[in-house]
């Protein structure tokens, strides 16, 4: 058995600028590396905690119908927790991203907003109700 340390995803974007300003400076994710140099540019962000969910056609479209009224991610959509949701979605807003829909209170007790960031990228933002 493999033990895994850390769960990276890599983001491949067409406006690395924009990709900054929403992820880093928007989200507030903080920077810990900068590997650029003349072959490419590269920023490592810390997004805390990750997991790896794994859902079948069925749940991701009844959490898109949920979120979004209408299927609309594609095989990867980034859920980020966050301690408010609403808060977010409209920082994101701010620095480029596109709602996708209004915030919704899950019937499992979560608060969460969908934006679509500038490249397209899904992000759900959710806040765990106590």
């Amino acid at each position: 058995m493999t033990d895994v340390q850390e769960l990276r995803i890599t983001l491949t974007v067409d406006d690395f600028d924009a990709a900054v300003r929403l992820y880093r400076d928007a989200l507030g994710l903080p920077e810990v590396a900068d590997w650029s140099s003349d072959e490419g540019r590269v920023l490592l962000l810390d997004a805390g905690r990750a997991t790896l969910e794994l859902f079948d056609e069925r749940q991701a479209a009844m959490v898109d119908d949920l979120e979004a009224g209408r299927r609309v991610s594609g095989t990867v959509r980034l859920a980020l927790r966050v301690p408010d949701a609403d808060a977010a979605a409209a920082a994101l807003a701010g620095a480029g991203a596109s709602p996708v829909a209004p915030a919704v209170d899950t019937p499992w007790g979560d608060r969460n907003a969908r934006v679509a960031a500038p490249d397209g990228m899904q992000l759900t933002l959710f806040t765990v109700r106590e």
